[in-house]
């Protein structure tokens, strides 16, 4: 399409496009990947908070799973509830992880994951609307945003329970979920066919600040850190290097391509302000919309 105009008219529309585009998120200035909706991200994170302190096996926790699994239930997607007993420093307890398909035709299958789950603080009302809320929220927003595209790859979107230890962080009293399922796709012949694994945590925070893992897979994290800078995110997605432990991990050694994206900088971390009030749709509209477009280049590789 051309659009052939005068003069006086140009540079009318010219003022008007310009003015126009201070009003419109920063993707909308150079590239857009997606609808990605942060106020409905965050509606989402707010039920997820909403349902109180949730640790796995609680009987919130088991509520927030229904709610997940309703609200996933999109047009193209296969909805499956993936249950396991987990044995924890608390006994056995029984956990069940989300898992939303989109299915593809290549054969290849990309994973975006994240945990819904709170740790377990006795006697404290911890309900983590950052660690385990904007995680839920940004998970079941993208379920809705996959279900208006055509796949290339399968793409799974996975809530995992049971990231939280019950005591202290150890590699047998945590990412129970994450775990399980690596280990399950590894004998089903899933994890042969995941071409790349994004886990999702943390990313609500008002001052975001997406560190880079050391432990995730370097060509990955650039596709990804590309990715932002060209939506005109690049300022939150930083050059400060952690390694950080998260639901990626377990599918890292199993030879999977991972990447997990977090805000490891957050002082209300497993603090009981952890709430509602320190997190943003704005956060959670970048996070989302830069993980859609990294699909968008997975699926084009």
């Amino acid at each position: 399409m051309n659009l052939l105009i005068g003069g006086g008219a140009k540079l009318k529309l010219k003022i008007m496009l310009r003015a126009q585009a201070l009003l419109l998120p920063a993707c909308a200035t150079v590239l857009c990947a997606a609808n990605f909706s942060g106020a409905a991200a965050f509606d989402y994170a707010k039920a997820a908070v909403g349902f109180g302190p949730r640790p796995a096996g609680s009987e919130p926790d088991k509520k927030l799973q229904a709610y997940i699994a309703e609200h996933s239930r999109v047009p193209g997607a296969q909805v499956t509830e993936d249950s396991f007993i987990a044995k924890t420093p608390r006994g056995d307890v029984p956990m069940k992880n989300i898992i939303v398909k989109f299915p593809g035709s290549s054969g290849r299958a990309i994973a975006i994951t994240g945990h819904f789950d709170t740790k377990y603080f006795p006697g404290r009302h911890f309900v983590g609307a950052n660690d385990g809320g904007s995680s839920t929220g940004l998970l079941i927003e993208l379920a809705h945003v996959l279900a208006g595209e055509k796949r290339t790859d399968d793409v799974y979107v996975v809530f995992f329970d049971g990231e939280e230890a019950f005591g202290e962080w150890t590699g047998t009293d945590s990412v129970y979920g994450s775990r399980h399922l690596a280990e399950k796709w590894r004998m089903d012949g899933t994890l042969r066919k995941l071409k790349a694994l994004i886990n999702v945590d943390m990313i609500g925070d008002k001052s975001l600040n997406i560190l880079q893992d050391t432990n995730s897979d370097p060509n990955l994290r650039r596709l990804v850190w590309k990715a932002a800078a060209d939506l005109g995110y690049q300022a939150y997605f930083t050059n400060q290097s952690e390694p950080m432990d998260d639901d990626h991990m377990p599918f890292a050694r199993l030879g999977v391509p991972v990447l997990d994206i977090i805000d490891f900088d957050y002082p209300p971390w497993h603090k009981d302000d952890d709430t509602l009030d320190k997190i943003g749709p704005r956060s959670l509209e970048i996070a989302g919309t830069v993980v859609v477009e990294a699909i968008h280049r997975l699926e084009r590789q």
